[in-house]
């Protein structure tokens, strides 16, 4: 049930099970989750009940606090494989993001140029056409799709506000194969309702979405860490590979963490 934020702008550098020696940048508020989504597995858990002003980290102090990490780094002879864009929520909500990926890449190609620069996000905001040019300038653009079924997403990912998966795989497939989906596969029960995304049915629909997106790449994994919700299971990893060879024939590269 313990969940946890992260209280930094820049942290880490933590060895990612998907990623490798990855320096995380934290877009959001320190101190709470915010999110588009509401996901019942979130590790960093529920959104706020009560809305709040948000004061998000300014364009200049996350840069002014990625080059001095990475001064560091260098100094140590530590070199991240991937900037990762992470968090506490939602990146790509911060009203300067684009501008920041801009600096992180200028940054970036100065003080390590051969590490890739990635974003984790739950693809809610790539219908605003600079969040879309941004996403597509890194090297690692992550982004979110959670099963097959509409009803599903729903159920799993918690949208705040509306959703709706048709429209979400059109914008999808814009990247024209410019992009990694990430699935978190997951069974247990919410809310008196079952859940599970690795039905025959389910995974048969999702496949089609990847056929209509192709993505380069395509992430399988399950839960880590604690959860919001106590009643949910993590898949086991033979189940995972079964999920995985059948991306593998539909003739997608697949990238699995149990």
């Amino acid at each position: 049930m313990a969940t946890f934020l992260f209280d930094k702008i820049i942290f880490g550098p933590v060895k990612s099970r998907r990623l490798g020696v990855s320096l995380g940048i934290n877009l959001l508020p320190n101190d709470s989750k915010l999110c588009s989504f509401n996901c019942i597995y979130c590790e960093c858990g529920w959104n706020p009940e009560k809305t709040f002003k948000v004061d998000f980290h300014p364009r200049s102090v996350v840069k002014e606090r990625l080059e001095q990490k990475l001064n560091e780094m260098k100094e140590q002879a530590e070199a991240p494989d991937v900037i990762t864009f992470a968090g506490n929520g939602e990146p790509c909500m911060h009203p300067e993001f684009a501008g920041i990926i801009d600096d992180t890449i200028e940054v970036r190609n100065r003080i390590f140029p051969k590490a890739r620069i990635a974003v984790l996000s739950n693809a809610t905001m790539i219908h605003k056409p600079d969040v879309f040019d941004a996403l597509n300038k890194v090297e690692d653009n992550i982004l979110k799709l959670d099963g097959g079924k509409e009803q599903t997403i729903i159920d799993l990912d918690q949208p705040v506000g509306t959703f709706n998966l048709e429209r979400t795989v059109d914008l999808l497939s814009k990247f024209s194969g410019n992009l990694t989906i990430q699935t978190l596969f997951i069974k247990g029960e919410y809310n008196g309702k079952s859940i599970d995304n690795t039905s025959q049915e389910e995974i048969a629909l999702w496949l089609e979405h990847l056929k209509k997106i192709q993505p380069r790449e395509v992430m399988i994994y399950t839960i880590s860490r604690d959860t919001p919700v106590d009643t949910l299971q993590k898949v086991d990893l033979p189940e995972l590979e079964r999920i995985a060879s059948l991306v593998e024939q539909a003739g997608f590269s697949t990238q699995i963490s149990g």
